[in-house]
C-alpha cells in the first residue's frame, strides 16, 4: 500500500503524541489545543454503522468516524460484536458479505461453554483469545441461578454490581494477561489486510475498551471514541430489557433491576480504566507504548488500515 507523504506525517505526529514520543522538531508551532466543545460534540454524532442481524444485537462497522487531521475512519475494515453462537442462517449470509478472514472472541472458557461456540460462514474458525471477566460470569450465573433474591442482592445491590464493573475495567490495565491480548488484537488489525472482526459476549466491555483504543488510535477525538463505546447503550437496551423482564417473569429474580449496571457500560467504568492507566503508566500514550508495547511503526501501519 502507497502512503501519501501528508498522510505519513500526520500519522507520525498521532503516533508520536500518543505514545509520548513526539519529538521537538515535529511539534507544530502555536498549536492550540484540540476544541472539546461544540466540535466534538458534532464529530460524536457522527453515525455508528449497525450490521442489523437477528442473533446478535450489538454486532458494528467502527468505521465512519472523523479524526482530528479531518480525515474519516474507514468502513469495511474492522467490525465489533456481541457473542455470535446464535445466528441464523439469514445472518450468515450478511455475514459472509463482510469479506471477514479474522474472528476474535474474547470470551473466557465458561462464557463460550455457556453461550456455545461462533457460529461463522463456511472455511471461518474464530480464533480464542480470551481476556478476563474477573469471574463475572460464573459468579453471576450463580447468584441468578440461585433465585434467592438475599443472595443476588447481596451480590449485587448497594452499588456492588457496579464497583464490580470498575474492578474489571481496571484489569484491562492491571493483569499482564488481559494486556497481551489486547496488544496482540491491535497488532492483528495493523497487519490485517483485510476486514476483521472481535467480539465478547454482550460486545460493550472487553469489546468496548478495544474499539476505544483502535478509535484513538486512528485519531479520532476522545469524546467521539467515548460516544461508540456508550451507543452499546442504545443497541443493548430492548435485549437487555427483555432479559430483566423474562427473569421477573420466571420468578428468577424478584428484583431483575440489580442487573442494569452489569448490563449497561457507563462513562465511570471506561474512567477507571483510564485513571488506572494514568496511575500506572502516565497515561493513555503510556499505556499504549509500556503497557502494550506497542511501536511507533505499528501504530503508523494500524492508522494506515484505518484512516483514508
Amino acid at each position: 500500500m502507497r502512503i501519501s507523504r501528508t498522510r505519513t506525517a500526520a500519522g507520525l505526529t498521532i503516533a508520536s503524541l500518543l505514545l509520548g514520543t513526539l519529538p521537538a522538531w515535529a511539534a507544530p508551532a502555536g498549536a492550540a489545543a484540540p476544541d472539546r466543545g461544540t466540535r466534538a460534540h458534532a464529530r460524536a454524532r457522527d453515525a455508528v454503522r449497525l450490521i442489523p442481524l437477528e442473533g446478535a444485537v450489538n454486532v458494528r462497522d467502527l468505521g465512519g468516524y472523523r479524526t482530528l487531521d479531518g480525515e474519516r475512519v474507514r468502513h469495511g475494515r474492522v467490525f465489533r460484536a456481541d457473542a455470535l453462537s446464535e445466528l441464523t442462517d439469514a445472518d450468515l449470509v450478511t455475514v459472509s458479505g463482510l469479506g471477514l478472514t479474522k474472528v476474535i472472541d474474547f470470551r473466557v472458557p465458561a462464557e463460550v461453554r455457556y453461550d456455545g461456540p461462533d457460529r461463522l460462514p463456511d472455511g471461518l474458525v474464530a480464533e480464542s483469545r480470551p481476556v478476563t471477566d474477573n469471574g463475572l460470569f460464573v459468579q453471576l450465573m450463580s447468584a441468578i441461578g440461585s433465585r434467592d433474591p438475599a443472595k443476588q442482592e447481596e451480590m449485587l445491590g448497594n452499588g456492588r454490581a457496579a464497583a464490580f464493573m470498575r474492578e474489571v475495567y481496571r484489569t484491562f490495565v492491571t493483569d499482564r494477561a488481559n494486556r497481551a491480548q489486547f496488544a496482540a488484537t491491535l497488532r492483528a488489525v495493523a497487519d490485517s489486510r483485510s476486514p476483521l472482526l472481535y467480539h465478547c459476549t454482550a460486545g460493550k466491555d472487553r469489546t468496548g475498551w478495544t474499539s476505544y483504543l483502535l478509535l484513538r488510535l486512528a485519531g479520532v477525538p476522545e469524546r467521539t471514541a467515548e460516544g461508540d463505546y456508550l451507543a452499546s447503550n442504545t443497541y443493548r437496551a430492548a435485549y437487555d430489557a427483555a432479559v430483566r423482564e423474562a427473569l421477573r417473569r420466571s420468578g428468577t429474580m424478584r428484583d431483575p433491576e440489580l442487573l442494569i449496571p452489569l448490563q449497561e457500560v457507563r462513562a465511570d467504568y471506561l474512567g477507571t480504566a483510564l485513571s488506572e492507566a494514568a496511575k500506572r503508566y502516565g497515561g493513555f500514550g503510556g499505556y499504549l507504548a509500556k503497557g502494550l508495547g506497542l511501536e511507533a511503526g505499528t501504530v503508523l501501519r494500524l492508522r494506515a488500515r484505518l484512516v483514508g
